[in-house]
């Protein structure tokens, strides 16, 4: 049981909130401990797919997440070099619906439901080492230095891959457009409030620092995509201060548990993000620990969550990288693969999504 039980969560993120949220409505004593001056957005924008959105309902935040979501109503695979979409895929009728939402805005509701239940959120603090509780999570994302206490440093591998990330005022369709360009891509979507997230990704052998906070010149930008077709290129004209970062590809840790500390979202399994789960995946980590303490106590528990989640992650983490192969195709394969998703998409319309049906379609809260 974890009722009356003191927790200490470390990281303010969606992972250390969700799982912080999750452990005081099982009746736990949770304080969080947050580096940062305040709680506050880290990023642009985030897709919240129905498999986190079942969470985010469980934590009593359905009618938070659909006032400051927008509903998508498709995912649309676009030739980057011509303009012309390869296909569109239906995403109206997932439910819970599948929607868009800045990150700053989730990060906002978290936080203000954990006060409401009760939990303590001390900001300015980094925790040099593990606080005194009865169970401690370790949320301190991708650098996480209570993962290094659980387990070995494993060094990150440089993808070969560099993703900028901005947002510009502009209108636009609720969709999620992938610009697929050899060796590159752009995904946009819109936020509420007429903004439009973008995440350009592009393969290069020189890497950049990783982590999201490295202003980069935009003509760089640019200069990666100049050869995009002309709705593209406007797009990323309006952007004025894209953020570079590169990405790395970091092992799921090994262990993810002792008999008082676990590991959530970033800090167990960072995620790349050509699938959009990074948030989802941290979510669905809060709902599973919590259940799992509160059906079976600490000391088993905590090992069932490590078992439960360990090997979706890793599928969720080879589907991602899986994208981004197929993104980036040349030559051949390009036309080979952008006519294998037109057939698809007149066909079978729904087999797209369908075949993300093991992602979507779970439910950590059951």
């Amino acid at each position: 049981m974890i009722a009356r039980s003191h927790v200490a969560v470390i990281g303010g993120g969606i992972g250390g909130l969700s799982t912080a949220l999750a452990l005081a409505m099982q009746g736990a004593s949770v304080v969080v401990f947050e580096q940062a001056p305040e709680i506050a957005e880290v990023g642009a924008g985030l897709q919240i797919t129905p498999n986190g959105a079942r969470v985010l309902t469980w934590l009593g935040l359905e009618e938070a997440l659909q006032a400051k979501g927008l509903q998508a109503k498709a995912v649309v695979p676009t030739n980057g070099l011509t303009g012309r979409a390869v296909t569109r895929f239906d995403l109206s009728r997932q439910t819970p619906p599948y929607r868009f939402v800045a990150r700053s805005a989730l990060i906002e509701m978290l936080a203000r439901a954990c006060r409401a239940r009760g939990v303590d959120i001390v900001l300015n603090h980094r925790a040099e080492d593990l606080p005194e509780a009865d169970l401690v999570i370790g949320a301190d994302g991708i650098r996480s230095a209570t993962r290094g206490l659980l387990n070995d440093t494993a060094k990150a591998r440089f993808t070969g891959q560099v993703a900028w990330r901005a947002v510009i005022p502009t209108k636009a369709a609720p969709e999620a457009r992938i610009w697929m360009l050899p060796r590159r891509h752009v995904v946009t979507y819109p936020l509420p409030g007429d903004g439009l997230n973008i995440v350009a990704v592009q393969e290069r052998a020189d890497w950049a620092d990783e982590g999201w906070h490295h202003p980069d010149d935009p003509a760089h930008l640019r200069e990666a995509f100049a050869d995009a077709c002309g709705p593209l290129q406007d797009l990323l004209m309006q952007v004025d201060a894209p953020l570079l970062w590169g990405l790395f590809q970091h092992p799921v840790a090994p262990v993810w548990v002792t008999d008082r500390v676990a590991l959530v979202g970033d800090a167990a399994h960072p995620t790349l993000p050509f699938l959009a789960q990074g948030a989802n995946l941290a979510l669905e980590d809060a709902a599973v620990l919590a259940r799992q303490i509160a059906l079976h106590g600490l000391q088993d528990g905590l090992p069932r969550y490590q078992a439960l989640r360990q090997p979706r992650v890793q599928r969720a983490i080879a589907t991602a990288s899986a994208n981004a192969v197929n993104y980036h195709l040349r030559g051949p394969r390009r036309m080979l693969a952008h006519a294998g998703l037109r057939a698809l998409g007149r066909v079978a319309p729904d087999a797209f999504i369908g075949r993300l049906d093991w992602l979507y379609g779970f439910d950590a809260t059951a």
